[in-house]
């Protein structure tokens, strides 16, 4: 995986980790769909199926689910160039409606 979409996944965990919960009220939505997505792409890199990501019921906890199934990404190092631009898209998308 490449280190560029490990150190952004970062980025966005570390910026969003200290919101209160007003802060996050218009963006939590944002946050789970980057969280589904790299999930998604994960389960496609491993050829299994996708599963939902069960939203929690603090948003709080969002930065903690994108960081796992980074993590989970992360693992599968190299990813196909589909997916690794898939996923740099993702972040992209997310980071200009949390940010």
């Amino acid at each position: 995986m490449s280190s560029d979409i490990e150190r952004a996944i970062g980025r966005v965990v570390e910026g969003t980790r200290h919101w209160s919960p007003a802060r996050w009220s218009p963006r939590a939505d944002a946050m789970h769909a980057l969280v589904q997505e790299i999930a998604d792409l994960a389960a496609d890199a491993e050829d299994r199926p996708r599963r939902p990501v069960p939203r929690l019921p603090n948003d709080l906890h969002l930065p903690d689910q994108l960081q796992v199934v980074g993590l989970d990404l992360i693992e599968l190092e190299p990813l196909a160039p589909q997916r690794q631009e898939a996923a740099e898209r993702a972040i992209a998308q997310a980071r200009a409606a949390l940010f």
